[in-house]
């Protein structure tokens, strides 16, 4: 039986670890032929020795336009053309408050998680119109969508990727280009203990402490993965979408969905504590 992307292409970036790796992975268990783009360059080796003739590893760093040029460019030279571009790769920050921002620190996350992208979709595009159309889908995050999930830069940009697939699926969908965006919840990757400031190892580490606890914040008790986002990425890429653009899939185990009162039994309602004294005696 032939998997969902049979015979199509894919870059994904961000690909070596988390919700990217786990993308690639299930990309190929699903047919398509993968260039996973990375600046962990002695990771992207071993993920080439791992599924050789189906996925080639190119160094990116996606605020540099020619490594975003190249990289795309690697998936027609060893595939023949694009169908598919994931545009996942992140980082967090500690600007956490306004008093902290930083010009620098704030411009170094929009060039990441906003121009990336960006730069991204303009050099898929052509080669996606070679091929008739094409799925281009960008991450995003809850932090988008409400207060509270994030630091503030990393927040306003991750609402800014939102909008911004909003736009570019106005533009490209004519084309048979789709364009929409993942926001994911409590997912257990490097992220959170990045956005510390903690080295990468430590970090990865700190994976296993986020899918140990994230479940007792949410109301579905298992821990986010990153299998479940590239289950919704491989949705978004394959033809079972393809009537799907210019939208945004939360995946976040229910995290958003009210406040934990909304399906708690023993969280007290907010309404509920604030007119708690205007309520009549027990037996009354």
């Amino acid at each position: 039986m032939a998997g969902r992307l049979e015979g199509k292409v894919a870059v994904i970036t961000g690909g070596v670890s988390g919700i990217g790796l786990g993308t690639v992975e299930l990309f190929v268990a699903e047919g398509a032929k993968v260039v996973a783009a990375d600046i962990q360059d002695e990771k992207g080796a071993m993920l080439e020795k791992r599924f050789p003739g189906q996925v080639r590893y190119a160094h990116c760093d996606v605020t540099r336009e020619d490594e975003i040029a190249a990289m795309v460019g690697l998936a027609k030279s060893e595939f023949g053309g694009l169908d598919v571009l994931f545009n996942n790769a992140g980082v967090s920050d500690m600007m956490r408050t306004i008093p902290e921002i930083t010009a620098d620190g704030w411009s170094w996350i929009f060039d990441i998680l906003v121009r990336g992208p960006a730069l991204g979709m303009k050099h898929a595009a052509p080669l996606m119109l070679e091929r008739g159309g094409g799925s281009i889908i960008n991450t995003a995050s809850i932090a988008g969508l409400q207060a509270g999930w994030g630091p503030v830069a990393y927040s306003s940009a991750k609402a800014a990727v939102i909008h911004m697939s909003r736009c570019a699926a106005a533009q490209l969908s004519p084309q048979k280009i789709r364009v929409n965006a993942i926001c994911p919840g409590l997912i257990a990757t490097s992220i959170f203990g990045a956005s510390l400031g903690l080295p990468r190892a430590v970090a990865d580490q700190m994976a296993a402490l986020v899918a140990e606890k994230a479940p007792l914040a949410q109301p579905m008790p298992k821990a986010g993965m990153p299998d479940d986002i590239a289950r919704a990425a491989l949705y978004l890429a394959s033809d079972d979408s393809v009537f799907v653009t210019g939208t945004h899939i939360v995946v976040d185990g229910g995290i958003t969905v009210g406040g934990r009162h909304a399906w708690d039994p023993d969280t007290v309602s907010p309404l509920t504590a604030l007119f708690a004294e205007f309520a009549p005696p027990a037996g009354e």
